[in-house]
């Protein structure tokens, strides 16, 4: 029998803007304390955004998301956040935010396959 890992995931979501509180989905951060795990998926739908807004700017939202993403790796050049332990990187990224870029509530599961969860999450949640 193959164990199960527990692991929380979020949703990142890009607010263009906030007054009207209108998002889309644009990624997941999955974590798993027990296998020292943090992965961020994410895919920026440029059509989409722009419905919600012409005057997004999308290369700042993709280099906030780059950051993310470095931040969840623990890139070494990517400031103290990312030296962080793993747990208090999740943290970190799925704190409530009013920014463009904000995350869901975090949510529980359990999963024999971290890698998969993820891609499976990312493709019923963002895709």
């Amino acid at each position: 029998m193959q164990e199960k890992y527990l692991y929380e995931y979020a949703v990142i979501r890009i607010v263009p803007i906030a007054e009207r509180e209108e998002f889309l989905n644009v990624g997941v951060i999955l974590f798993c304390k027990k296998e020292k795990y943090i992965n961020v998926h994410y895919q920026i739908d440029e059509h989409k955004l722009r419905l919600f807004s012409g005057e997004i700017d999308i290369e700042q939202i993709r280099l906030n998301l780059q950051s993310f993403e470095k931040i969840a790796l623990g890139t070494i050049n990517c400031g103290p956040i990312a030296l962080l332990d793993v747990a208090s990187r999740f943290r970190w990224l799925t704190a409530v935010r009013s920014s463009v870029i904000q995350t869901s509530k975090t949510h529980p599961g359990l999963t024999n396959n971290i890698e998969q969860t993820a891609k499976n999450l990312f493709e019923e949640l963002v895709l």
